[in-house]
Protein backbone atom coordinates (compact mmCIF):
# COMPACT_ATOMS: atom_id res chain seq x y z
CA UNK A 1 0.00 0.00 0.00
CA UNK A 2 1.25 3.46 -0.89
CA UNK A 3 0.43 6.72 0.89
CA UNK A 4 0.74 10.21 -0.54
CA UNK A 5 2.37 11.91 2.44
CA UNK A 6 1.84 15.37 0.94
CA UNK A 7 -1.96 15.06 1.11
CA UNK A 8 -2.47 12.56 3.95
CA UNK A 9 -4.00 13.98 7.14
CA UNK A 10 -1.37 14.96 9.71
CA UNK A 11 -2.74 12.56 12.33
CA UNK A 12 -2.43 9.62 9.95
CA UNK A 13 1.10 10.65 8.98
CA UNK A 14 2.02 10.65 12.68
CA UNK A 15 0.45 7.23 13.32
CA UNK A 16 2.23 5.65 10.36
CA UNK A 17 5.66 7.13 11.07
CA UNK A 18 5.58 6.52 14.82
CA UNK A 19 4.52 2.89 14.25
CA UNK A 20 6.93 2.07 11.44
CA UNK A 21 10.14 3.94 12.29
CA UNK A 22 10.88 1.97 15.44
CA UNK A 23 12.37 1.51 17.95
CA UNK A 24 13.20 5.14 18.67
CA UNK A 25 15.44 6.22 21.56
CA UNK A 26 13.87 8.54 24.09
CA UNK A 27 15.32 11.95 24.81
CA UNK A 28 14.11 12.99 28.25
CA UNK A 29 14.90 16.65 27.81
CA UNK A 30 15.55 19.03 30.67
CA UNK A 31 15.49 22.77 30.07
CA UNK A 32 15.42 25.90 32.19
CA UNK A 33 13.05 28.80 31.73
CA UNK A 34 14.59 32.28 31.84
CA UNK A 35 13.26 32.39 35.41
CA UNK A 36 15.14 29.19 36.33
CA UNK A 37 12.19 26.75 36.40
CA UNK A 38 13.15 23.19 35.38
CA UNK A 39 11.05 21.71 32.58
CA UNK A 40 11.16 18.00 31.78
CA UNK A 41 9.58 16.34 28.75
CA UNK A 42 10.20 13.12 26.77
CA UNK A 43 10.72 13.14 22.99
CA UNK A 44 11.18 10.11 20.74
CA UNK A 45 11.78 11.95 17.47
CA UNK A 46 15.42 12.11 18.49
CA UNK A 47 18.87 10.78 17.69
CA UNK A 48 22.56 11.69 17.36
CA UNK A 49 23.48 13.06 13.95
CA UNK A 50 27.25 13.00 13.97
CA UNK A 51 30.34 13.02 16.16
CA UNK A 52 32.62 15.76 14.79
CA UNK A 53 31.15 17.91 16.17
CA UNK A 54 28.88 15.76 18.33
CA UNK A 55 25.31 16.63 17.29
CA UNK A 56 21.87 15.67 18.56
CA UNK A 57 18.59 16.36 16.79
CA UNK A 58 15.20 16.75 18.43
CA UNK A 59 11.90 16.81 16.59
CA UNK A 60 9.51 18.85 18.72
CA UNK A 61 5.94 18.63 17.49
CA UNK A 62 3.57 21.57 17.59
CA UNK A 63 1.40 22.21 20.63
CA UNK A 64 -2.35 22.18 19.94
CA UNK A 65 -2.96 25.35 21.97
CA UNK A 66 0.31 27.23 22.47
CA UNK A 67 2.64 28.76 19.83
CA UNK A 68 5.51 26.59 21.14
CA UNK A 69 5.90 23.64 23.49
CA UNK A 70 7.65 24.62 26.72
CA UNK A 71 10.81 22.72 25.73
CA UNK A 72 11.08 24.55 22.42
CA UNK A 73 10.32 27.87 24.11
CA UNK A 74 13.06 27.37 26.71
CA UNK A 75 15.64 26.21 24.18
CA UNK A 76 14.88 29.20 21.96
CA UNK A 77 15.14 31.60 24.91
CA UNK A 78 18.26 30.16 26.59
CA UNK A 79 20.09 28.23 23.85
CA UNK A 80 20.69 25.26 26.18
CA UNK A 81 19.21 21.84 26.96
CA UNK A 82 20.20 18.49 28.42
CA UNK A 83 19.20 15.10 27.01
CA UNK A 84 18.78 12.31 29.58
CA UNK A 85 18.44 8.69 28.45
CA UNK A 86 15.70 6.53 29.98
CA UNK A 87 15.98 3.10 31.57
CA UNK A 88 13.09 0.83 32.47
CA UNK A 89 13.50 1.83 36.12
CA UNK A 90 12.84 5.46 35.12
CA UNK A 91 9.95 4.74 32.74
CA UNK A 92 7.11 5.54 35.13
CA UNK A 93 8.63 8.87 36.16
CA UNK A 94 9.39 9.72 32.54
CA UNK A 95 5.77 9.01 31.63
CA UNK A 96 4.56 11.33 34.40
CA UNK A 97 6.47 14.22 32.88
CA UNK A 98 4.65 13.83 29.57
CA UNK A 99 1.71 15.65 31.17
CA UNK A 100 1.02 19.22 30.11
CA UNK A 101 1.70 21.46 33.10
CA UNK A 102 1.40 25.24 33.12
CA UNK A 103 4.63 26.91 32.01
CA UNK A 104 5.47 28.20 35.50
CA UNK A 105 5.29 24.72 37.07
CA UNK A 106 8.12 22.17 37.08
CA UNK A 107 7.65 18.56 36.03
CA UNK A 108 10.71 17.67 38.11
CA UNK A 109 8.96 18.95 41.24
CA UNK A 110 5.64 17.36 40.29
CA UNK A 111 7.17 13.90 39.77
CA UNK A 112 9.72 14.23 42.61
CA UNK A 113 12.65 13.67 40.25
CA UNK A 114 16.14 14.25 41.65
CA UNK A 115 18.24 16.53 39.47
CA UNK A 116 22.01 16.72 39.12
CA UNK A 117 23.93 19.98 38.51
CA UNK A 118 25.34 20.61 35.06
CA UNK A 119 29.07 20.94 34.47
CA UNK A 120 29.08 22.77 31.14
CA UNK A 121 25.77 24.26 30.02
CA UNK A 122 24.03 25.19 33.27
CA UNK A 123 20.99 22.94 32.69
CA UNK A 124 20.62 20.24 35.36
CA UNK A 125 20.24 16.63 34.31
CA UNK A 126 18.27 13.78 35.83
CA UNK A 127 20.39 12.33 38.60
CA UNK A 128 19.43 8.69 38.04
CA UNK A 129 19.73 8.74 34.25
CA UNK A 130 22.77 6.64 33.25
CA UNK A 131 23.62 8.92 30.34
CA UNK A 132 23.27 12.71 30.20
CA UNK A 133 24.16 14.90 27.24
CA UNK A 134 24.59 18.59 27.99
CA UNK A 135 23.89 20.50 24.78
CA UNK A 136 24.29 23.98 23.36
CA UNK A 137 21.85 25.09 20.67
CA UNK A 138 23.34 25.20 17.18
CA UNK A 139 20.27 25.74 15.03
CA UNK A 140 16.48 25.67 15.16
CA UNK A 141 14.71 24.74 11.95
CA UNK A 142 11.08 25.78 11.54
CA UNK A 143 8.84 23.75 9.27
CA UNK A 144 5.59 24.92 7.68
CA UNK A 145 3.84 24.50 11.04
CA UNK A 146 5.11 25.34 14.53
CA UNK A 147 6.90 21.97 14.57
CA UNK A 148 10.60 22.53 15.29
CA UNK A 149 13.79 20.62 14.55
CA UNK A 150 16.44 21.46 17.12
CA UNK A 151 20.12 20.76 16.49
CA UNK A 152 22.42 20.91 19.48
CA UNK A 153 26.12 20.36 20.04
CA UNK A 154 26.96 18.02 22.91
CA UNK A 155 29.39 19.95 25.08
CA UNK A 156 29.56 17.46 27.96
CA UNK A 157 28.71 13.77 28.28
CA UNK A 158 28.04 12.08 31.62
CA UNK A 159 28.11 8.28 31.72
CA UNK A 160 27.40 6.17 34.80
CA UNK A 161 30.62 4.52 35.97
CA UNK A 162 29.02 1.06 35.83
CA UNK A 163 28.55 1.41 32.07
CA UNK A 164 32.22 2.04 31.29
CA UNK A 165 34.48 -0.93 30.67
CA UNK A 166 37.46 1.23 29.72
CA UNK A 167 37.35 5.01 29.69
CA UNK A 168 40.69 5.23 27.88
CA UNK A 169 39.38 3.33 24.84
CA UNK A 170 35.77 4.54 25.27
CA UNK A 171 34.47 0.98 25.62
CA UNK A 172 30.90 0.82 26.96
CA UNK A 173 29.34 -2.25 28.57
CA UNK A 174 26.37 -2.75 26.25
CA UNK A 175 24.99 -5.54 28.43
CA UNK A 176 24.76 -3.11 31.32
CA UNK A 177 23.35 -0.31 29.16
CA UNK A 178 19.67 -1.10 28.74
CA UNK A 179 17.66 1.95 27.74
CA UNK A 180 14.06 1.59 26.69
CA UNK A 181 12.76 2.79 23.33
CA UNK A 182 9.51 4.08 21.89
CA UNK A 183 7.29 1.99 19.65
CA UNK A 184 4.08 2.95 17.84
CA UNK A 185 0.75 3.30 19.56
CA UNK A 186 -0.28 5.03 22.74
CA UNK A 187 2.11 4.23 25.57
CA UNK A 188 3.94 1.42 23.75
CA UNK A 189 7.64 0.92 24.57
CA UNK A 190 10.22 -1.82 24.15
CA UNK A 191 13.24 -3.13 26.02
CA UNK A 192 16.61 -3.25 24.26
CA UNK A 193 18.14 -6.31 25.91
CA UNK A 194 17.48 -8.78 23.04
CA UNK A 195 20.43 -8.25 20.70
CA UNK A 196 22.46 -9.96 17.98
CA UNK A 197 25.69 -9.22 16.13
CA UNK A 198 26.68 -9.21 12.46
CA UNK A 199 30.25 -8.90 11.22
CA UNK A 200 30.68 -5.91 8.93
CA UNK A 201 31.81 -6.92 5.41
CA UNK A 202 35.43 -6.21 4.57
CA UNK A 203 35.54 -4.23 1.32
CA UNK A 204 39.00 -5.58 0.53
CA UNK A 205 37.99 -9.22 0.53
CA UNK A 206 34.23 -9.27 -0.01
CA UNK A 207 32.24 -7.60 -2.82
CA UNK A 208 29.27 -5.47 -1.72
CA UNK A 209 27.08 -5.90 -4.80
Amino acid sequence: MQFDMTTLAARKRYKLLSSLVVPRPIAWVSTLSPEGIVNLAPYSFFNVMGHDPAIVALGILEHPEKPLKDTAHNITETGRFTVNLVTEALAAQMNQTATDLPYAESEADMAAIAMSPATANGVPGIAHSPVRLECQLMQTISTRTSQKIVLGEIVALHVEDALMLDSETARVDLEAHRPIARMGGAGLYCRTADRFSLARPDRKTQPLD
